[in-house]
């Protein structure tokens, strides 16, 4: 395969090298969980949203300017009609050596139907949302969700070969009951878990996000009460940081927005599903790559943009949790930013 790397990559103003890009494929998402959608979504009209081929070409520039990770996220990824198109057409650049690693983040509730053909296109893990273990709990939680589906969509993940990260978000008098169910349920299975601060991103309705904020300090210490953690010297390069569960070998990470700011080695861009580019999840300044795609088919413009959007990368995000007007720090759902 023709190698297609830049030979300048991107580095922000604080010298932070990027290289990992989440992209948004669709702001749909077949569940409502409470703290990332409303129960009465608009979503993006048609015209709007990047097709298939915008966004392999958009995403494949980011691989010649130095994009070493690429993570597909949503909404719910796996629900865009044709994805797998985009996915195995993206796989080339594992072939060539130009990409590190192709991943997705997904709810599991399709994994069923597509598992076996993620491992196809070169995906080997996927990080999985899911909030809690009880049926019941589990639908109030996403709004109409079956827990069954989703296990079932693991079942399948596991058996293609997929590695599975579970991701948790805590949720204070929701599932601040279950850190010790999760921790041994993944350490049967064999998987690992990220246990993350909600985020004051996006009205989400009647739900407030100073009702459901936990901090993560209070959960680490609620864990430890029964399971010995152990420092370890692990990272994605993303965000969390981890431990090491003695008892059954899960490693556990933290993702903590809100208490401590993880931006000093921030290395990652959002990529919207309509062409916008967010340097940093927590601020609204974007740069917008739709009309650089749409209007020219050079790609050293299209380069220029995003280097141009790179320079803008701030040094840190400005999340807090407002206690006075219960209104978001940052007025876009996750589902529309690349979460």
């Amino acid at each position: 395969m023709r190698n297609i790397r830049s030979v300048t990559p991107l580095i922000d103003p604080f010298g932070r090298k990027v290289s990992y890009l989440r992209v948004s494929v669709t702001d749909r998402c077949d569940l409502r969980c409470v703290y990332c959608m409303a129960e009465d979504m608009t979503f993006l009209p048609k015209a709007q949203v990047l097709t298939l081929e915008e966004l392999d070409r958009l995403c494949s520039a980011f691989v010649a300017l130095g994009t070493r990770k690429l993570r597909l996220t949503g909404g719910e990824p796996l629900v865009r009609r044709n994805v797998m198109w985009l996915i195995e057409r993206l796989s080339r650049h594992l072939d060539s050596g130009d990409l590190d690693e192709l991943t997705l983040t997904t709810n599991a509730t399709q994994l069923g139907r597509h598992a076996k053909d993620l491992v196809a296109a070169g995906v080997r893990r996927v990080n999985v949302s899911l909030d809690t273990l009880q049926p019941d709990k589990f639908t109030r939680i996403t709004r109409w969700g079956d827990l069954r589906k989703v296990k079932a969509g693991l079942a399948a993940a596991q058996a293609a070969g997929l590695s599975i990260k579970i991701n948790m978000v805590a949720l204070r008098g929701v599932n601040d009951d279950e850190f010790d169910d999760m921790i041994a349920w993944c350490g049967d299975l064999g998987q690992n878990l990220t246990i993350i601060e909600v985020m004051p991103m996006g009205d989400i309705g009647g739900e407030t996000r100073v009702d459901q904020y936990m901090p993560l300090s209070m959960v680490r210490a609620q864990i430890a009460r029964h399971w010995e953690l152990e420092d370890i010297d692990y990272s994605t390069g993303g965000p969390a940081r981890y431990v090491r569960v003695r008892e059954n070998g899960v490693r556990l990470g933290f993702i903590t927005p809100m208490t401590h700011n993880f931006c000093e080695s921030c290395n990652r861009v959002r990529l919207t599903c309509t062409g916008t580019l967010y340097m940093c999840l927590g601020q609204d300044d974007a740069a917008d790559l739709r009309q650089a795609l749409r209007t020219t088919e050079s790609d050293e413009v299209l380069h220029d943009a995003i280097r141009e959007a790179i320079t803008r990368k701030p040094k840190g995000h400005d999340f807090v949790i407002d206690r006075r007007r219960q209104q978001p720090a940052v007025g876009r759902h996750m589902s529309v930013t690349g979460g």
